[in-house]
């Protein structure tokens, strides 16, 4: 299929962009919106969205087609690995979500129409009206699509004119669902626009930023400080830094019976976008004194990672990312070879550790397709990811919060496999040390629509109140 050129990236890289060019962008789109988007009822937009994801599903879409098969290279992932995760992503998207989320954040899915009320409002009498920014801009990271999308599906329903500053790789598959959105209502797709450019165009992005009343940046700390150094003192910045992940596996689960399922729940989260997504986990902490033990668990993982290369491979590295694999491979090959070692009895606590340092390691052959390190120092460690994991035993919890403390106010998202009544003790602890989302094992990289990201209410983040109070 081939796009019409209706925004800028749609260009090709061989567009010169300018300030001035930016600033009559933002001014059409902001145009736009005033003249359709600011006018449609919340119910019109929330079906228009839900019937463009429920497309995107039929495995003849061609924006799907094209996003499977340029996509994939485009972001660096797998056909299969790409499908999966677009899928988990659109089957979220529905009426029903979306007036959800609506609720949940704002008390009533009427109140990005007009004013409307709480019973506890009302009692006071009091209503209130949510708008959302003239002009939303989005600085986008391009290890993921789904974020991206998730922006643009939440500017949308704040009926926000939207700007994109999309990165050098990894925009493709927003900029198709654009497209389709335009197919289907061309004064929506009239609303949006997409750019990319080189970062130390600092002109346009400043450009950019002069333009907007809110922004959302997405990437690494030192993208989004960058950011945040320019940004105009009244405009909202809305920040999705980077973010680490991790399991933990109780030992009444370790069960015969019990292992093929939790295994494959394991898997699942590692082979979802090749742990690239901040909800990915680094670490599995496997507690010990199950039937199965760590090492048997992560022996059976590295089976079920083998058999998913061959159904979902992972995909094409670049030299960097492959030499970094083999690098921490050699490590703990040699670490391996040299067999257990003491721990560091500085931090030796018969609690939390065994009285030895050993090292496993389980590796696919003649590639870097996946590799699982089993390492008894429970010190949180950071996956080279790419389908790279960390098994590390522990006793108990305490062992897992203490020595995951360093990453504690970078936490995402915290896998648990244990029973319920263990479980929900284990939830609350964890929800008082700092986790923002706790979630079953095989679930880390699927969170429902209506999840707080970053603990934060999504559509919350980005309205304005107007509170009206009766006479």
């Amino acid at each position: 299929m081939t796009l019409p050129n209706l925004y800028l990236a749609d260009l090709g890289p061989g567009l010169e962009l300018s300030p001035s060019t930016l600033h009559e962008a933002a001014y059409a789109i902001r145009r736009n919106r005033e003249q359709w988007l600011r006018r449609q009822r919340t119910r019109t937009l929330v079906e228009l969205l839900a019937y463009a994801a429920d497309r995107w599903r039929d495995p003849q879409n061609s924006f799907r087609l094209r996003a499977l098969s340029e996509g994939a290279a485009d972001a660096g992932f797998g056909p299969a690995t790409l499908a999966r995760g677009l899928d988990a992503f659109l089957a979220s998207v529905t009426a029903e979500n979306l007036e959800g989320l609506i609720v949940q954040d704002l008390g009533d899915a009427k109140r990005l129409d007009g004013f409307a009320g709480t019973m506890p409002e009302l009692r006071t009498g009091r209503t209130s009206f949510a708008r959302g920014p003239e002009l939303l801009v989005h600085f986008c990271a391009g290890n993921l699509p789904t974020p991206t999308l998730m922006n643009l599906v939440l500017g949308v329903l704040t009926k926000s004119a939207q700007f994109f500053k999309l990165p050098t790789r990894g925009g493709l598959i927003p900029r198709l669902f654009a497209h389709s959105l335009a197919e289907l209502e061309p004064k929506l797709g009239a609303c949006l626009e997409f750019a990319t450019w080189p970062r130390e165009r600092l002109d346009l992005e400043d450009a950019l930023l002069a333009n907007a009343d809110c922004v959302t940046a997405t990437g690494s700390d030192e993208r989004i400080q960058a950011v945040r150094q320019r940004m105009p003192v009244r405009t909202r910045l809305v920040i999705y830094g980077h973010r680490v992940s991790f399991a933990y596996i109780a030992s009444e689960m370790l069960t015969l019976y019990g292992l093929k399922r939790l295994v494959a729940d394991a898997a699942a989260d590692i082979v979802a976008w090749n742990q690239l997504g901040c909800l990915s986990p680094h670490v599995i902490y496997v507690q010990d004194q199950g039937v199965v033990s760590p090492e048997g668990f992560a022996s059976a993982l590295a089976d079920e990672l083998a058999r998913l290369e061959k159904l979902e491979p992972r995909g094409e590295l670049s030299p960097t990312e492959a030499g970094a694999i083999l690098s921490a491979r050699t490590v703990y090959e040699m670490r391996r070879a040299v067999g257990p070692g003491p721990l560091d009895l500085a931090r030796q606590e018969s609690v939390f550790f065994e009285s030895a340092h050993t090292v496993h390691l389980w590796q696919s052959e003649e590639s870097t397709a996946w590799t699982v390190v089993l390492d008894t120092d429970p010190t949180f460690k950071h996956s080279c990811l790419q389908r790279f994991i960390y098994i590390k035993p522990v006793k108990q919890l305490a062992a897992v919060l203490r020595f995951a403390e360093p990453i504690r106010s970078q936490l995402s998202t915290v896998a648990l496999a244990a029973q319920e009544d263990i479980g929900a003790a284990h939830a609350l602890e964890l929800a008082r040390w700092g986790a923002t989302r706790i979630c079953p094992l095989g679930r880390m990289q699927a969170p429902p629509l209506l999840w707080r990201h970053d603990g934060r209410p999504a559509l919350g983040d980005l309205v304005t109140w107007t509170d009206l109070e009766s006479c």
